[in-house]
């Protein structure tokens, strides 16, 4: 579904990207996961077609970018970013919102169709947020606004959605019950792609982890091969130790201190 061969991104002096080549397949969700700046979000952004590599190819759900409308393309992509939420209109009531994911709109500026309006409050019921689907986006919290984002997200019925560190900015109980939400996407035929840099977030709705760092994917494939203490301590460029709980990869940094 996704295909990056041997992606190359260079800005004046700096190399981005360095020879990326990742094949993620039907049936898979994934992981991306590195430090800030190892370049997750850059390849979010290449994923989709908002960043262009130097060289290399792009596939994404049978079409190669740079050959094919990627405006028939984002319409099949739920994007879920900060972003995002930064270009929405706070004040605008939250099943508007949400709504606007039909059409891969910022804001209504017609009337909306009564349908579209009841698949909206339909996915806000989904996600537990009946009670606020008429109050402005700008009353929630930050922990309901990414939930609203999610459910934007599935307006369009899209194949692929990419997610960028949605649980930034979240305390523990919003960010475990927005993973809850998210695990529950294992029920539909969506591939997940995932950037974040904390190992906790990789619930068992994932299969697949790709380690980046500076600009290169040091290790990617089924999650209980690639995650390993050695690969996750060159990943964050300090000694930790890992443990399983709860199908989940745990990591602590080591008593040993930076490896340098």
């Amino acid at each position: 579904m996704i295909h990056l061969n041997q992606i190359f991104l260079r800005r004046e002096e700096r190399q981005l990207l360095n020879g990326v080549t990742l094949d993620m397949k039907k049936g898979e969700h994934w992981v991306i996961l590195g430090r800030n700046g190892s370049g997750k979000t850059t390849l979010l952004e290449m994923m989709n077609g908002h960043l262009f590599p130097s060289s290399g190819t792009i596939d994404v759900l049978g079409h190669r970018y740079g050959e094919t409308d990627l405006r028939e393309v984002r319409k099949q992509i739920g994007y879920i970013s900060q972003s995002v939420i930064e270009k929405l209109t706070l004040r605008d009531p939250v099943w508007e919102v949400v709504a606007t994911g039909e059409y891969a709109f910022l804001r209504f500026y017609q009337e909306i169709d009564d349908k579209v309006r009841l698949k909206a409050l339909q996915l806000l019921s989904e996600a537990g947020l009946s009670h606020v689907a008429y109050q402005p986006l700008s009353t929630l919290s930050q922990g309901e606004r990414k939930k609203v984002l999610l459910a934007r997200a599935l307006m369009s019925e899209p194949k692929l959605i990419v997610m960028d560190e949605p649980c930034a900015g979240l305390d523990f109980h919003e960010r475990e019950k927005l993973l809850i939400d998210l695990g529950r996407l294992a029920d539909r035929d969506i591939m997940i792609v995932y950037v974040t840099h904390h190992t906790e977030e990789i619930i068992p709705l994932f299969t697949h982890v790709a380690l980046i760092h500076d600009g290169q994917i040091t290790a990617a494939g089924p999650k209980e091969e690639v995650l390993t203490t050695e690969r996750l301590s060159q990943t964050y460029d300090w000694p930790v130790e890992l443990e399983w709980a709860n199908e989940r990869p745990w990591i602590r940094a080591s008593a040993g201190g930076n490896k340098s």
